[in-house]
């Protein structure tokens, strides 16, 4: 048996692990039944330590039946361009039976389909539709099937990419804009430190609302929680009528939105007792499920899985 305290011998159900750049604070198991196959789903974090979040995926990989990679992306995409992030292709190496995903194949999906349900769900009745709803999505490359959507359907949208990765205080107002940014820079940042790009450890747990004014600005804020939660205030009410849709919110997390005067949360990820898993522990689950490798794995695969079991987004009114 391995000396690791995180593994299990003997486990009768498959097992899926987030291995996690993010704080240790935030780890959670839990048990789920998907497509009749029992799963242990559990979320290990590392507080931003690389080499410790190495040797666990080492130690896991064959022993667990699918690893996601949490608090870091394996790529960052922008239309048809894919780029990886170094420090990511390093921790995935450490794998070489199980496989190793970080999320991006859910969010082109599941998140997608987030975007397209607002109408649907009464989210836009106090603003007037999309074209007079206002977006923030905080990093565009970090969700560009959701910021795709979101700007395809008419609404008014703006980027965070620069605001919130990079501290500069430009946010994007088109995709083209947005594109041409990530051509230019990307091969350059995808290189460096991760923890220089996304708060990581316990920054995570760290507010810094330097970028509050543009929150105030939209109606709907979406996108990575970490980069939402580190811009909000300590007190107030300023999220008063506005919705957040992200993922990876714990219970505490809730309440601290509900005290914010947040009206609704959306989770594109189901809620499990009590937790949104990110993505990357959901798209580890429904390659662990699938038994194809993650590269055989089409859009249609992940839109058919989620249809037989009726994958819906959490809905939570937090304040009436």
């Amino acid at each position: 048996m391995s000396s690791n305290p995180h593994l299990k011998a003997g486990c009768s159900m498959k097992r899926i692990v987030s291995v996690s750049l993010g704080s240790k604070t935030r780890d959670k198991s839990a048990s789920v039944e998907m497509l009749g196959q029992r799963l242990r789903l559990e979320r290990i974090g590392t507080d931003g330590d690389m080499t410790e979040a190495r040797r666990i995926i080492s130690e896991l990989d064959g022993d667990a039946d699918a690893i996601g990679l949490g608090g870091i992306d394996l790529y960052l995409v922008c239309g048809n361009r894919r780029w990886v992030i170094r420090d990511a292709a390093v921790l995935a190496a450490e794998a070489t039976t199980t496989p190793v995903v970080d999320g991006s194949g859910l969010k082109d999906t599941l998140e997608r389909r987030a975007s397209q349900l607002l109408p649907e769900n009464g989210a836009l009745a106090h603003t007037g539709g999309p074209r007079a709803t206002k977006v923030m999505i905080v990093s565009a490359i970090d969700r560009f099937g959701m910021a795709e959507t979101f700007a395809n359907l008419g609404y008014d949208c703006r980027f965070g990419d620069l605001i919130f990765a990079l501290g500069l205080p430009v946010p994007v107002a088109s995709l083209a804009c947005m594109k041409l940014i990530a051509i230019t820079i990307l091969p350059i940042l995808t290189r460096m430190p991760f923890r220089l790009l996304y708060p990581t450890g316990t920054r995570q747990e760290k507010q810094n609302p330097r970028a509050l004014k543009y929150f105030t600005w939209a109606d709907i804020i979406a996108g990575d929680f970490h980069y939402i939660k580190r811009n909000l205030p300590a007190t107030g009410t300023p999220l008063l009528h506005k919705t957040i849709i992200t993922n990876t919110t714990t219970e505490a997390d809730v309440e601290t939105l509900r005290d914010l005067g947040l009206h609704r949360l959306i989770t594109t990820t189901p809620r499990i007792e009590g937790r949104s898993f990110g993505t990357n522990m959901m798209e580890a689950a429904l390659v662990a499920l699938s038994d194809k490798p993650p590269a055989e794995l089409s859009r249609d695969d992940y839109l058919d899985m989620l249809q037989r079991m009726d994958w819906q987004p959490s809905i939570e009114t937090l304040n009436a």
